[in-house]
């Protein structure tokens, strides 16, 4: 699987809002996860979102989107090891990570060093036609306390809308294992 991260702390770059109008508590109410919009076009969402805020996980969520039908030029079949012809149809997902209370990352390199084993984990899942992405951002996780969070975003392409979701189902999948099966992410 492809992966990779970068940073985006500074100046203008976008900050996640932990707590917003309409955010819903999965860390308190798991089931609600199939009750979000966005998880009505895309169903593993729902289950990867119930997985990411488990206890047992090193990161809780606090907001997520789906985008289906993307343009062709909104990705790179080449980033996505997507072979010829298998780039027709694509889609693709976001996902705010923040890190449980006790794990925080308190520095830019932790974080780094964080996503860095995510991605080495990813790279030896055998899965093509897709690619995630984390970007390391400012994250307010109360109107007054700032630390780093992680979004996640996730694309994934195929011969029909059906192969790319199932694509990304198979992404959300590996996302969730390598993060709540690793001890040594925790």
């Amino acid at each position: 699987m492809e992966a990779g991260w970068e940073f985006e702390v500074g100046g203008e770059a976008p900050v996640i809002e932990a707590v917003w109008p309409g955010f819903v508590d999965l860390r308190r109410t798991p089931n609600r996860a199939s009750d979000l919009a966005e998880t009505a076009h895309l169903p593993a969402l729902a289950e990867a979102l119930k997985k990411l805020n488990a206890a047992a996980s090193p990161v809780w969520t606090s907001k997520c989107d789906v985008w289906q039908n993307l343009e062709p030029d909104a990705f790179d079949p080449d980033e996505l090891d997507a072979p010829p012809g298998c780039a027709v149809h694509a889609m693709g997902c976001y996902i705010d990570l923040l890190p449980r209370s006790g794990q925080r990352w308190p520095i830019p390199d932790a974080a780094a060093t964080f996503c860095k084993s995510l991605c080495d984990l990813l790279h030896t899942v055998p899965l093509q036609c897709c690619r995630l992405d984390f970007v390391i951002r400012r994250a307010f996780l109360t109107p007054d306390l700032m630390d780093l969070g992680i979004t996640a975003y996730l694309t994934s392409c195929g011969e029909s809308s059906a192969v790319a979701e199932r694509t990304l189902q198979a992404a959300l999948e590996a996302l969730t294992d390598v993060l709540c099966n690793h001890s040594t992410l925790q």
